[in-house]
């Protein structure tokens, strides 16, 4: 059978094809097209209405290639939503996570609800650009107008299917979402003055929502597959049997740990690591990290200064500048927003008593190195959180390709890493609705399909001694 999974990332989109064929999986690209930001009044926005064009665009390409499509699931980003009228007309605009007002909505939900009693409601890590904190900052006049609310990919299935559902791996990344009680958390919703009707109803990944719309002219289901691209991505990591970690890298790196249910004590509050749900009611212990986003945000400076880079020319000056320089705290919020990264990190670097980086090559070595480190350290406390040892770790997306942060990786670390596949977020939405259609028996099947179509590569840890003295020196900027 055929599938097509819809993966809205955050620099670009893309409809892919996917089938199950002589014991392999196939996946082929349909339509990719950029996912870029706009300004509009001064706050950054989503252009959904772009996305939702060029969506409709892919699937008359793929109308055109004349096969029959058994099912279709779009999966995004986290964090952001859409929010619909009574006519289900979205209330423009489609705010970004990265705009500032998030930080005026802390301080609202702050107000109503501290930090640990929403932690112990949701078991979500603190950052300002949650869902949560996103809709404390809503203004009156928006939240009366709206009768809906959908989180990115949840809102395409439903542009998809007319059916209006919240799936539940991406309802658990917004911090309005109880792992617990698998539902919707009323004392949030009161908490944020919203009527509880708004939120629409959850459903469990694999859920068939209906025939794809009439106009869009079709004939294929839609599946409420994991609508969270990193629940899809952890879904398609090749991994059996010993204990094992995962990044999802990208733009953001979400590192953690499988686990049968949410993690919510005081510990894991402190450490500041979140549980969101994945396929079958599994439950992601993991970390938000700003991943490739410094690299991307220093490549786009240096573009708007007239230096055009590749990120293949980016990495060979990175692998040619000195080893273990200046480090930065990728987690220091100064590096969140967009701008100068490059200021920043020089900036940064002065601030802390360091050199800052002398050149191109040297700055991205410098992020690469960081965001290796601050890996480890994730690492290290996520066995602390679940008292296992970690014996390998999987990097699955499109920073799998990355291959020097993947040495960084395996090296501070001191275990093993294992590469791929690049397209994880859209192999795990195909595989769920492969499972759900009967194609496929289950899970482990799906991954052990995974794993035999597509090449991974193994980096194993070299020079110990070395990026342990570079850790303890990180230590010390956190």
């Amino acid at each position: 059978m055929n599938y097509l999974a819809c993966d809205l990332g955050a620099e670009s989109g893309r409809l892919m094809l996917g089938r199950v064929e002589r014991g392999h999986l196939a996946l082929e690209e349909v339509h990719r097209f950029p996912n870029t930001p706009v300004t509009v009044n001064g706050s950054l926005c989503w252009n959904v209405d772009a996305l939702w064009k060029e969506l409709q665009a892919g699937l008359r390409k793929a109308r055109s290639l004349g096969i029959p499509v058994h099912s279709i699931s779009a999966d995004s980003w986290g964090l952001d939503y859409v929010l619909l009228d009574g006519e289900d007309k979205m209330i423009e605009p489609t705010f970004h996570y990265r705009d500032a007002r998030t930080a005026r909505g802390v301080e609202n939900l702050k107000a109503k609800m501290d930090w640990p009693a929403l932690f112990a409601e949701t078991g979500i890590q603190f950052m300002p650009i949650n869902t949560v904190y996103q809709l404390a900052a809503e203004s009156p006049d928006r939240l009366e107008r709206v009768r809906k609310f959908l989180m990115i990919g949840d809102a395409f299935n439903f542009f998809l299917s007319g059916v209006a559902r919240s799936e539940e791996s991406l309802a658990s990344t917004s911090a309005i979402y109880n792992p617990r009680t698998r539902a919707w958390s009323p004392k949030v919703i009161a908490a944020l003055g919203i009527a509880p009707e708004v939120f629409t109803e959850t459903v469990s990944a694999g859920a068939v929502l209906g025939p794809l719309k009439p106009d869009l002219a079709m004939d294929m289901r839609v599946v409420a597959s994991c609508s969270h691209d990193t629940g899809a991505a952890v879904a398609a990591v090749p991994a059996h049997g010993a204990s094992w970690a995962y990044i999802s890298s990208g733009t953001w790196s979400l590192m953690g740990v499988e686990r049968t249910r949410p993690v919510l004590t005081e510990a894991c509050r402190e450490l500041n690591f979140t549980n969101e749900i994945g396929y079958a009611g599994s439950v992601r212990l993991l970390k938000n990290i700003v991943g490739l986003w410094i690299m991307q945000e220093c490549r786009r400076e240096w573009a708007r200064q007239g230096r055009e880079y590749d990120y293949a020319t980016l990495i060979q000056k990175a692998a040619a500048a000195p080893a273990i320089g200046p480090l930065i705290n990728p987690s220091d919020p100064r590096f969140i927003a967009p701008g100068d990264m490059p200021k920043r990190i020089a900036d940064y670097c002065v601030e802390s008593g360091q050199m800052p980086p002398d050149s191109v090559g040297e700055a991205v070595r410098c992020a690469l190195e960081s965001l290796a480190l601050q890996y480890r350290k994730t690492l290290r406390e996520l066995e602390q959180l679940t008292g296992e040892r970690i014996a390998q770790l999987h990097i699955v997306g499109g920073g799998s390709q990355n291959r020097l942060l993947n040495e960084f990786t395996a090296n501070a670390t001191g275990i093993p890493v294992i590469a791929g596949p690049v397209e994880a977020t859209a192999l795990g939405n195909i595989a769920v609705q492969a499972i759900t259609s009967g194609e496929l028996p289950s899970l482990s099947e799906a991954r052990t399909l995974i794993g035999k179509s597509f090449q991974l590569e193994t980096f194993e840890p070299q020079e110990q001694e070395v990026w342990n003295s570079a850790a303890e020196r990180f230590a010390k900027l956190n």
